[in-house]
């Protein structure tokens, strides 16, 4: 994952451009906005973030090319990508076709949510799986997802190696509805042994909204200063 703080004690943080290019964009379509928004978890956030408007094809080009920039630069390998139902879907064929574009062609899988009875059937579509598999998805909540999608790529005989999303939250995830002191991310790398690459963060997005606080953002960044300072998470 992309590190958006500066190593050196006292030092400010040094920003991560690539992430400060995406909020941005995701700001500019209305991707991620800012207000009151319920989560799964029952809490009141300041801030939503919603992948399925990035809902035309400039936007997921776009899209594509931030995911495959990150991934490129993280240094993780793998062997294919897998997009899990629904949302994952789109996001996992669009980064297919820019890392195709940009001469890194590698197979692509996705699964249905139900079984199909006819045709070729099963709920695996497109490459078969094999090797190391990253998962391409858009936010984390509670890891639940990720444990969905290992389960189907070990009964495929394959290896889930990675997972790549747009937004790390960078909050507690909550399990049997009490807060817990790891973030669903954490938990993917932690207990489950697999690397997470995000576009950008939610330190990303405060120091965006820290940079546009003249321009009328800076009651958002209060709002999610204090939201961060209840439900994040430590990082390390």
């Amino acid at each position: 994952m992309s590190e958006s703080f500066a190593t050196e004690p006292g030092q400010a943080p040094t920003p991560d451009a690539l992430a400060q290019d995406f909020v941005q964009f995701a700001v500019d379509c209305g991707v991620l906005r800012f207000g009151e928004f319920k989560t799964k978890a029952g809490r009141i956030s300041p801030y939503f973030f919603n992948a399925g408007l990035f809902d035309d094809g400039a936007k997921l080009g776009r899209l594509a090319q931030f995911y495959a920039q990150r991934l490129l630069a993280s240094g993780i390998e793998f062997d294919m990508i897998f997009g899990p139902a629904y949302k994952g879907i789109p996001l996992g064929a669009a980064l297919a076709v820019e890392l195709a574009r940009l001469g890194r062609n590698v197979p692509f899988a996705y699964n249905r949510k139900e079984a199909k009875d006819h045709g070729e059937g099963g709920t695996l579509v497109g490459a078969a799986l094999k090797g190391r598999v990253l998962i391409v998805d858009d936010v984390m909540s509670a890891g639940t997802a990720a444990r969905e999608s290992i389960a189907i790529i070990q009964a495929a005989g394959a290896t889930a190696h990675a997972v790549v999303i747009a937004l790390d939250r960078q909050e507690k995830a909550t399990e049997n509805g009490m807060d817990v002191d790891h973030s669903a991310v954490q938990y993917v790398q932690k207990q489950l042994g697999l690397q997470v690459c995000a576009i950008a963060r939610l330190s990303d997005l405060m120091q965006y909204l820290e940079k546009h606080s003249a321009e009328g953002l800076a009651a958002d960044h209060q709002r999610v200063l204090a939201y961060r300072q209840r439900y994040g998470v430590e990082e390390g």
